[in-house]
C-alpha cells in the first residue's frame, strides 16, 4: 500500500534544494502501473522501501505504457494545487511531467545495467549508476568512471571520484595514466584518488612504472614519496 505522506527529496542540478519548477525522484523499483487512471507507484530509494503514488501527465501516457513493474525510473515531479486533504491538512497533487525508464533485462548483471545507465541523458540516472558501480566494486567500471570524472555535473564527478576509491587497487593503473594529463584538475584528482586508496595502490603503481615513460615514472615516484613509500630498485637476474 502506498505511503501517502512521505516527504519527497527535492533535487536540482547542483544537488538538494527546493525548485519551484518541480523536483526529480529516482526509483529502483516500479511497484504498480495503472494506465487507465494514469498513476504510477514507485519505491523510494531514500526511504527504505516506502512507496509513493504519483499522477502521470496526460502527455506521458505512451511512456507510461512502456513501464513494467520492477523497472527502474527517474521521474520529474511537479506539485500543483489543489490536492485535497489528508488528516485534515491540505495536500498537493504530485504530477509526473517527465519519465526516464531503466528497463530490467534478465540477461544483464547488475553491473551491466548500471554501466548502460551511464549513457543516459538524465543526470540523476547517471549519478545513481556511478554510486552503485562504486558499491559493486566491479573492475569493468573503472574506464567509464574515469570518463565520469569529466561529466558536466559536479555531483557526478564527485561520486565518480568516490567510486574509484572504493574500487581500490584495480582502478590504480588507469587512474595513474591521468598523472600526466594536460588538465591540472584531473592530475590533482588522480593523485588524490591514489593517495586515498593508500597501501593497496603501491604494488599496481610499481607495476605501471615498469612500462611507463620517463614523465609518468617521475610523477609516480613523487607520488609514492608523498605517500611514504619508496619503489624497490629492479634487480637483474644473473
Amino acid at each position: 500500500m502506498a505511503d501517502e505522506t512521505p516527504k519527497l527529496i527535492q533535487i536540482g542540478k547542483g544537488g538538494p534544494g527546493i525548485k519551484k519548477d518541480g523536483f526529480n525522484l529516482i526509483s529502483e523499483k516500479v511497484v504498480k502501473v495503472d494506465v487507465e487512471n494514469r498513476t504510477l507507484e514507485i519505491e523510494l530509494l531514500a526511504y527504505e522501501g516506502k512507496t509513493v503514488m504519483l499522477e502521470v501527465g496526460e502527455d506521458l501516457v505512451e511512456e507510461l505504457k512502456k513501464i513494467k513493474p520492477g523497472d527502474g525510473v527517474t521521474v520529474r515531479v511537479v506539485e500543483e494545487e489543489p490536492g485535497g486533504t489528508l488528516h485534515g491538512a491540505p495536500t498537493k497533487r504530485r504530477i509526473v511531467k517527465g519519465i526516464t525508464i531503466r528497463s530490467r533485462d534478465a540477461q544483464k548483471t547488475r553491473a551491466e545495467e548500471m554501466l548502460a545507465s551511464l549513457n543516459e541523458s538524465h543526470w540523476l540516472t547517471r549519478k545513481y549508476a556511478v554510486e552503485v558501480l562504486g558499491n559493486l566494486a566491479d573492475p569493468r567500471a573503472v574506464g567509464p568512471l574515469i570518463e565520469a570524472l569529466t561529466d558536466e555535473v559536479n555531483d557526478i564527478r564527485q561520486r565518480a571520484y568516490e567510486s574509484l576509491i572504493k574500487i581500490g587497487a584495480p582502478s590504480v593503473p588507469a587512474v595513474a595514466s591521468l598523472l600526466t594529463h594536460e588538465d591540472d584538475d584531473l592530475r590533482q584528482v588522480a593523485s588524490e584518488i591514489i593517495r586515498k586508496i593508500g597501501k593497496p595502490a603501491v604494488e599496481p603503481l610499481t607495476e605501471v612504472m615498469l612500462t611507463a615513460d620517463e614523465t609518468l615514472q617521475a610523477r609516480i615516484r613523487k607520488l609514492l614519496d608523498r605517500m611514504g613509500y619508496k619503489p624497490k630498485p629492479k634487480t637483474e637476474v644473473m
